[in-house]
């Protein structure tokens, strides 16, 4: 459920039916699979990446709950901080990275790993990217059937679960680093 929440593919819908309005046909397939590469990847490679570069987990964690944060403010508010240059594609980029497979989820699979058996965490990316398969394959009948009020409320709901899950983050992480 954690990873549903900073996934959002149901309130990053509003963001999918506006790409798909700028750049037409977005490649479901292409975008779901590429995300699962990501973050099955990161999820064995990770951490090693991370030391890598000198950077350790806790750091990474905060850093991500800060990026989760203002997710959940632009989600909340209704406002734009991330600004991109207009895609041409919407398949892989922004899409699979960093739309599904971000800072925030690539944060909460190194958070988690501590706690749930890394199969578990696999079965959940799994299951979470068939899910978000059939949200891209449907984003025109997601919108239609909920239309704009609708998704304007899902998308303020998942901000606040997001604001949520980014200030446990960041206390949990922050707390750490200043007591090591």
């Amino acid at each position: 459920m954690v990873l549903f929440a900073v996934i959002d593919i149901v309130g990053s819908v509003p963001v999918i039916i506006s790409l798909r309005n700028k750049v037409g046909h977005i490649q479901s397939e292409k975008a779901s699979i590429v995300a699962g590469i990501i973050m099955v990847a990161f999820l064995f490679i990770g951490e090693e990446i991370l030391n890598l570069i000198g950077i350790d987990v806790n750091s990474f964690a905060v850093a991500g709950a800060l990026v989760i944060f203002f997710l959940a403010i632009e989600m909340i508010l209704g406002i734009t901080l991330y600004k991109d240059d207009e895609p041409e594609s919407a398949s892989i980029v922004p899409i699979a990275f960093p739309l599904i497979a971000g800072a925030g989820t690539i944060t909460t699979l190194l958070s988690i790993r501590a706690e749930f058996y890394v199969e578990n965490i696999i079965v959940a990316i799994i299951v979470n990217i068939i899910f978000v398969y059939l949200v891209l394959k449907s984003s025109r009948r997601i919108e239609s059937v909920l239309g704009k009020n609708g998704l304007s409320v899902i998308r303020k709901v998942f901000g606040v679960i997001l604001l949520a899950i980014a200030v446990k983050l960041f206390a949990a992480n922050i707390n750490v680093l200043f007591n090591a």
